[in-house]
């Protein structure tokens, strides 16, 4: 019996055999320095663990409201207006299993079979396979540090058809950790209005960004949908619990969707998350984003020193997005070999896209700088033996 041919056209996610093969290694007791995963080691914060036993505890099991539990949809309104200073209704938020859901209710919202979606090159994996599972065409746009890795009007300008119903953007991005210029976000979403379009912007790793100020894109145009996530930030992963907030003629025909696919978001993490804008969470949180920082301020230079090119720094998220051609001119069979030779486990650049992927890792410092430490450790040594 034969298959849906569109899976054929969804790539997998390289990091995952890689993790999986690492896990291996660890049960045969050899010891890896995990620098792949995009997920911070921190625990979840204890007020957010409480929250959740409270919940199942007292019976709070049941489903919720496909757009999540109303509570929690106004503390996800008020946390705009405190952080941000931007006015957003509670009508105007969708809770969602985790921020892929909430990129899955988006796109089925607004894209018609055969859409064309512009994305950049490199950029998180998963945004053109769910285009491709909508039926869509993923347009991917191949950028590099002179735009910050990130989309700008011109790419927009360059790439547009008839066909182009969405553009997808991230800030901080994954792989590179770059933010998009507000200038230049208020240029794009000016020509995406025009042009009878969509813009999307995943602000995941927004509680990330470590010098610069910062903005919501809802501040830029209160037609963008932005997607959020209680996994990076507010170290939520397993939780699997995200949210959205969209112009509301979209929100009910995500409940209508949300109903169909998954229902509803998990109830115990949705009451979880309630106190996860609590000023004593919130404080165990911005000394977890203290302690990012300074891994990214020891990595960089580390890094750099042991020859790897960073064309341009990071200046949000967990991730250093590394030119590795001075080693190499295959990033994913380099990646391999770290891990096989010295336990050190980093991303090859194919998860991100083809553009010059063979060229980059991306290392993450999802780990202690003590960690950190032994990795570069590791990394000189075998530089130097090869």
């Amino acid at each position: 019996m034969s298959h849906s041919t569109r899976i054929d056209d969804i790539q997998p996610f390289h990091v995952m055999a890689l993790l999986a093969r690492a896990k291996e290694l660890e049960a045969q007791g050899k010891d890896i320095i995990h620098m792949e995963i995009g997920e911070p080691d921190f625990p979840t914060p204890q007020p957010v663990v409480d929250a959740g036993i409270k919940a199942i505890r007292e019976g709070d099991v049941h489903y919720t409201p496909a757009l999540g539990l109303p509570g929690l949809r106004e503390a996800i309104a008020t946390f705009y207006k405190t952080r941000y200073d931007e006015n957003v209704t509670s009508s105007q938020v969708v809770i969602t299993p985790g921020a892929s859901g909430a990129l899955m209710l988006a796109l089925g919202a607004i894209m018609q079979e055969g859409d064309e979606v512009l994305l950049a090159d490199p950029g998180y994996p998963c945004n053109r396979n769910f285009v491709r599972f909508l039926s869509g065409t993923a347009c991917s746009i191949p950028v590099d540090a002179s735009s910050g890795f990130q989309l700008t009007l011109k790419h927009l300008q360059d790439n547009w058809t008839d066909k182009t119903r969405v553009v997808m953007v991230a800030s901080p991005s994954n792989p590179t950790g770059t933010l998009l210029e507000k200038t230049e976000l208020i240029k794009m979403a000016q020509y995406v209005k025009e042009n009878d379009a969509y813009l999307i912007v995943d602000e995941i790793y927004h509680g990330l960004i470590y010098e610069q100020e910062v903005y919501t894109a809802l501040s830029v145009d209160k037609n963008i949908i932005v997607i959020n996530s209680f996994s990076k930030y507010f170290n939520m992963t397993g939780w699997r619990l995200g949210w959205m907030v969209a112009p509301e003629k979209l929100v009910s025909l995500m409940d209508k969707l949300s109903q169909n696919i998954f229902l509803a978001a998990p109830t115990p993490a949705q009451y979880a998350a309630l106190a996860a804008f609590n000023p004593e969470t919130i404080a165990i949180l911005e000394s977890h984003k203290e302690q990012f920082k300074k891994r990214r301020d020891f990595l960089l230079p580390a890094l750099k020193k042991l020859g790897f090119r960073i064309e341009i720094e990071p200046q949000g998220a967990f991730y250093i997005y590394a030119n590795c051609e001075k080693f190499t001119q295959d990033s994913y069979q380099f990646a391999y070999d770290l891990l096989e030779e010295i336990g050190v486990a980093i991303t090859p650049g194919k998860d991100f896209g083809d553009n010059h992927a063979n060229n980059y890792v991306r290392i993450a410092y999802t780990t202690s700088i003590g960690r950190l430490e032994e990795g570069v450790k590791r990394l000189k040594q075998y530089l130097i033996n090869r």
